[in-house]
Formats: structure tokens, sequence, C-alpha cells
């Protein structure tokens, strides 16, 4: 929501699961959109982590900091991502019905629209955490 409104990001698809996401978007800039996420969200992450004193948690993420950050005392997000371009409609539906299937193969849930962390919801016609474009 905050690249929706801060960075022109247009988001059509995501999946929010315990070790990684999956965001199908578009904006003018996505590889600086994808960095001001991982920045925004690692900050909000450590603020949370900090308030509610989770010091386990806030030591991996120091401990697993790559030694040639120096701007970061917390490893938050694996370094990179890894954008395909959508070329058509029946590639851009593939890649959405494949991220939204991401926690039923998981056995997390038995229908995609189940996750409440996810944009499946919306293409099912019921309002979702975050709003999406389902017309591209």
């Amino acid at each position: 929501m905050y690249l929706q409104k801060e960075d022109n990001l247009k988001l059509y698809a995501y999946v929010i699961l315990e070790n990684h996401i999956h965001l199908i978007a578009s904006s003018d800039n996505i590889a600086q959109s994808i960095k001001k996420l991982k920045s925004f969200t690692a900050k909000e992450i450590l603020k949370l982590l900090q308030k509610e004193n989770v010091a386990t948690i806030i030591d991996q993420l120091a401990f697993y900091k790559k030694a040639h950050k120096t701007t970061a005392s917390y490893q938050i997000w694996q370094e990179g991502s890894q954008p395909k371009l959508i070329k058509n409609d029946a590639m851009m539906i593939s890649k959405i019905n494949y991220i939204h299937q991401n926690p039923v193969k998981r056995g997390y849930v038995d229908e995609a629209k189940h996750w409440r962390y996810s944009s499946a919801r919306d293409y099912e016609g019921i309002n979702g955490l975050i709003k999406v474009e389902r017309f591209w």
C-alpha cells in the first residue's frame, strides 16, 4: 500500500508466505520500487520486533547480516529479486494462477481464496487486504 501511494506501483497479484512473497506489479521503475519496498518493510519489521522485545529474532537478523553490508545492522530480506517480464495476457493469467496456488501446494489451505495474505480473494470477488488492479 505504501508503494501504491508513494511510487505509482500497480499491484496485480500477490501472495505473502512465511518465507517469501510473490508480486505481480508494474511501476515507472520496478527495480527501484522493489528496493523501496524492502527498505520500508525492513524498517517496519524491525520497529515491531523491537516494540515487542523479540530479542531472539533480532539477534538472528543481526547474525545473518552479510559481512559486506556496512550501512545495515540486520538482514531482513534476501538480496536481489527475480523479476520476470510478462509478455501477454495468457502469461499474466498463468503467473497469477501460479502464485495464488502457492498456499494450496504447501497444504496451508484447500482453496487459494482461503489464504488471507493473497490477492486470490480479490479475483473471487472478495475484498482482500491490499487493493489490486484486476485489469491490465
